[in-house]
């Protein structure tokens, strides 16, 4: 079977769907359900066995995205999410509660992996690194073709705080911004990354990627190519299903 359930554990939604990893599509409608304001391990997995359960898919393959730095099945941090979840048995914890056949990974990971096999980076050599803007800034990194997880290029030391806050969608929205202004101070933070990774295309993604054409423009210094991500806000979904077949 080419179906498994893909979910996407966010800092303001939990989203899920049955996915078609061998063409990287959604199989029927997804199902979305608010994260709850106390995110603890707990109250995530009561949201996600909601979601099995609207899917009448208890006991088969389950991917999950998750907004942290994962290694070995460890969840290792908690930028927007509970503190529980710091150097947390995540993965194990998941597959006790769940029954599943599972695997975990960084949400902007299995973004990235969506957008490698089935989007804007599919067949493109060379560097290509990814960034999620929404709640903060994820990030993937590909080299030929091959991911190097858990870069958090949205935590890099940055002016007086992190470059999430400064270029994710979260600080256009809470600080008022418009389009232009936000463009550039998303600009400075692409310059800065490129300056430390020299990619040949940046791709961006997250749910503000609909509305590139209204700061495209303000990305011009940046010499790598710049292009919003084609799989748009449903590449976690899918990248989380693909992961669980490729772990």
């Amino acid at each position: 079977m080419d179906i498994v359930l893909g979910i996407d554990v966010g800092a303001t939604g939990i989203k899920g769907n049955l996915v078609n990893i061998k063409k990287g599509t959604l199989v029927g409608e997804r199902c979305k359900i608010a994260t709850p304001n106390h995110s603890t391990p707990e109250n995530i997995v009561k949201v996600i066995k909601k979601i099995i359960e609207h899917f009448d898919w208890e006991g088969k393959d389950i991917g999950i995205g998750f907004p942290s730095i994962i290694s070995n099945g460890r969840t290792l941090s908690a930028a927007n999410i509970d503190r529980k979840w710091m150097d947390f048995e995540a993965e194990k914890f998941f597959k006790k509660e769940l029954k599943a056949n599972l695997s975990l990974i960084n949400d902007a990971d299995a973004a990235g992996i969506s957008e490698r096999y089935h989007g804007a980076a599919k067949d493109v050599k060379g560097t290509v690194i990814l960034l999620t803007l929404g709640t903060g800034i994820g990030s993937a990194i590909f080299r030929d073709g091959k991911l190097i997880p858990n870069t958090e290029l949205g935590h890099l030391k940055y002016k007086k705080s992190i470059t999430e806050h400064y270029a994710a969608n979260s600080a256009r929205e809470n600080k008022g911004l418009k389009y232009s202004e936000w463009g550039g101070e998303l600009e400075n933070v692409l310059l800065y990354i490129e300056h430390l990774f020299s990619p040949d295309l940046f791709i961006l993604g997250g749910g503000i990627s609909k509305k590139f054409n209204k700061y495209e423009k303000y990305l011009s210094k940046v010499r790598a190519k710049v292009i919003a991500a084609e799989m748009k806000n449903e590449a976690g979904i899918i990248g989380a299903a693909m992961a669980q077949r490729m772990n």
